[in-house]
């Protein structure tokens, strides 16, 4: 097995990582830094207000991109076994 390879399959791993991590956690640092300005302007501190919005968003991010995360997960994995038949040993 080439160093080359491996390399390329991990670089792509991390790649689709944070392309299928992204949407959700971008949508929680959204949301939290919504429920932030809104409990600094309210002076409001309650720690746990901005926990059940957080998790709204982010199942509504899942329902919304995760067709798409599951698609790009597939075909990554389609071609890391497309490639792992090609190996000679």
């Amino acid at each position: 097995m080439d160093t080359g390879l491996v390399l390329d399959i991990a670089a792509e791993a991390i790649m689709v990582m944070v392309l299928v991590a992204a949407p959700v956690l971008g949508a929680a640092l959204a949301t939290g830094l919504l429920i932030g300005i809104l409990q600094a302007a309210t002076s409001i501190q309650e720690m746990t207000l901005s926990f059940i919005p957080k998790l709204a968003v982010m199942v509504l991010a899942l329902l919304l991109f995760g067709e798409w995360q599951l698609a790009l997960m597939i075909d990554y994995f389609e071609t890391v076994f497309e490639r792992i038949q090609t190996l000679a040993f």
